[in-house]
């Protein structure tokens, strides 16, 4: 978990510059707002604080104690666990597939996982991909790498998104030299 710690602690230090205020503060703030849904506070970050999709969004989750990390160390669940959580119940035949995933970011070099709710965020120096159970039958794949070419598995997403495009992964044979060229692009543009 110390990994995830460290991109944590960036984030916070990158979001309290932009806004000239503590985590504390802007917890104040979202509790002073009197919204309640996770994704109106994330908006009235964005539009209050000029913060980036991403960065309110951790805003709000760590605020709350939502997100992956303040949960997983709340409960002392180590990384693996953490899986094992998201890939729990009707999600357990597709845990392959992430596993899958996770043989060829070994491959890549160094990187952070930062397990989220439900999903796992990898970063660099900036996230570059993001995998966890979309439905009971597919994972998805985020990928943050900026123009890859156009293909009939590869979905863009609109902007400010959290990621750039994802694909839908039902077998682990699915995960194949074409997702392992998409996360190496993601991968390095992240370096």
């Amino acid at each position: 978990m110390a990994d995830m710690t460290k991109a944590t602690q960036t984030m916070v230090k990158n979001i309290e510059a932009k806004t000239g205020m503590t985590l504390a503060k802007l917890a104040t703030v979202i509790a002073k707002s009197g919204l309640t849904k996770h994704g109106e506070l994330r908006t009235m970050l964005m539009e209050r604080f000029d913060l980036g999709y991403g960065a309110a969004n951790t805003a709000v989750h760590l605020a709350l104690k939502s997100d992956g990390e303040s949960a997983a160390t709340l409960k002392g669940l180590s990384g693996t666990d953490v899986l094992a959580e998201i890939y729990s119940g009707k999600k357990a035949a597709l845990r392959p597939i992430h596993d899958k995933v996770l043989t060829i970011l070994a491959a890549l070099g160094d990187y952070e996982p930062a397990p989220k709710k439900g999903y796992v965020s990898y970063r660099r120096k900036k996230q570059f991909a993001m995998v966890g159970p979309k439905t009971n039958t597919a994972v998805e794949i985020g990928l943050a790498a900026k123009d890859l070419k156009q293909h009939a598995r590869l979905k863009a997403m609109p902007p400010n998104s959290m990621c750039r495009y994802t694909t839908r992964v039902s077998d682990p044979s699915e995960v194949d030299g074409l997702i392992g060229e998409w996360l190496k692009t993601s991968y390095d543009e992240a370096g």
